[in-house]
């Protein structure tokens, strides 16, 4: 409807419409200096019939349009009042215009053809179709700037300046608030500065830090004369996890976690020690990371770990382990691939570098084999290749999911670790947890008690449990 109303206002204003311009360049002229252009200004000239001849119809809405005709707003500044357009101008003065030269038209610039008077379109694709449309247009108009000058009253600037509302109707901009009875100092004493301050921008803040603790005991009670035999156990674990995570959102991320467990057991069957450690550990882990791609990032990886307490065979006093006895340290050079998902962590890096050093502190220690360490030797260097993978995953609402596994090699023997806790959330303070530890160590030597490079460890308990 717009289009036609263009039509039928031009017609009445004595040859301002283009179309109605070339009228007076005789035809013989086009047709001589270029037949395409002369099929051009008939496919035009029956665009323009085909408008006059239904323009009746558009307006009862009772009867379909005819469906030869086809509005085209790609030829909108030919059916306009004549007016002044900067990308014509440019088109001309492009790197390979020359006065009197000839435009010279291609088959994709061909966008309409005159068959029986009906007008049919290529099958082109559509930014394809508007850049040809383009140009044609755009020579035709300086064409006319050229040959009818005193017509073209109109300008692109003007329009561009043009308002879509009248100022009687041009909405008003929000209303102004400030800011500053909203705003509460920290501080009592600073309310009263005489600051005019209406606005406070605060630096982003990329850290994001996390606390977990708990408190888990379990108990297991046998009577003395309980037929198959047994005694009873009592067993208490505490465990605390910090974690302090950067993250610029842009290429570095900075993980840094530090995780301490400690946990006994009592021992009846021990003659020497009434008590024992079940869960002893210290370790600290530290990741840099460069973005890559989306998700891998080239990453640097320190891990320390560590116990506080001795540990002693049963009814002995050889010392198995003690603080610092061992201490190891890792040091992987890699890529990360990190998953960050609404209900899970996903982080997998491979390290085709990777460092070990153990560390035996204690002359005690009566097996220094069973960490990788001779036993005339206080330390070990161990080089190789590294996988690591973390995951956590929140299954339920309740229940949640955290595994880390690691694995080791020299190429000449394997370290493999896979730690997973299963969290069952009772309450806001209470949680039930399992936990289950395999490693496999090829690096120990075999003996009567250990006859598998296999190890196992696993513990179920329920207490107290909290996050912040």
């Amino acid at each position: 409807m717009l289009l036609s109303f263009f039509l039928l206002t031009a017609s009445a204003q004595n040859d301002v419409v283009v179309t109605n311009a070339t009228d007076t360049i005789p035809s013989d002229r086009i047709l001589n200096e270029n037949p395409v252009m002369k099929a051009f200004e008939d496919s035009l000239h029956n665009l323009r019939a085909s408008y006059y001849a239904h323009f009746r119809v558009w307006e009862d809405p009772e009867i379909p349009a005819p469906r030869n005709i086809r509005p085209n707003p790609d030829f909108y500044k030919l059916f306009v009042p004549p007016t002044y357009y900067i990308s014509a101008i440019d088109q001309a003065f492009g790197i390979d215009w020359e006065p009197g030269k000839k435009m010279e038209m291609t088959a994709t610039d061909s966008l309409y053809k005159v068959l029986s008077d009906t007008i049919e379109r290529f099958e082109l694709p559509q930014m394809e179709t508007k850049a040809a449309a383009d140009r044609w247009v755009n020579n035709i108009l300086l064409k006319y700037y050229m040959e009818n000058p005193d017509r073209v009253t109109g300008n692109e600037l003007y329009l561009a300046d043009m308002k879509v509302f009248d100022e009687s109707k041009i909405p008003s901009g929000p209303k102004k608030e400030k800011v500053k009875k909203y705003m509460k100092a920290e501080n009592p004493m600073a309310e009263n500065t005489g600051t005019e301050t209406e606005l406070v921008v605060l630096k982003p803040n990329f850290w994001k830090k996390s606390s977990k603790a708990s408190l888990q005991f379990s108990q297991h009670g046998i009577s003395d004369n309980w037929y198959k035999g047994g005694e009873s156990t009592n067993a208490l674990m505490g465990e605390l996890k910090l974690t302090a995570n950067y993250d610029d959102q842009q290429k570095v991320q900075f993980d840094n976690s530090l995780e301490i467990k400690i946990g006994f057991i009592t021992a009846p069957s021990d003659t020497v020690h009434s008590y024992k450690t079940n869960a002893d550990l210290f370790r600290l882990n530290s990741k840099l990371g460069v973005r890559a791609i989306k998700n891998l990032y080239y990453t640097l990886a320190a891990e320390f770990k560590t116990q506080f307490f001795s540990n002693y065979k049963t009814n002995t006093n050889d010392l198995i382990s003690n603080f610092l006895s061992p201490a190891q340290l890792d040091v992987s050079l890699g890529l990360d691939y990190k998953l960050n998902k609404n209900k899970y962590n996903l982080s997998v890096m491979g390290s085709p570098l990777s460092y070990t050093f153990v560390y035996i502190n204690d002359d005690k220690i009566y097996d220094r084999t069973a960490f990788n360490v001779e036993p005339d030797e206080t330390v070990a260097h161990m080089f190789g290749s590294k996988i690591t993978a973390n995951l956590d995953w929140a299954l339920t609402k309740n229940i949640s999911w955290t595994s880390k596994f690691d694995y080791f090699t020299t190429y000449k023997k394997v370290i493999a670790n896979w730690e997973n806790t299963l969290n069952f959330q009772v309450s806001r303070y209470l949680s039930t947890k399992i936990f289950f530890h395999t490693r496999f160590d090829d690096g120990v030597t075999l003996s009567g008690d250990n006859k598998t490079y296999f190890q196992f460890k696993e513990m179920l308990t329920f207490g107290l449990s909290y996050n912040w």
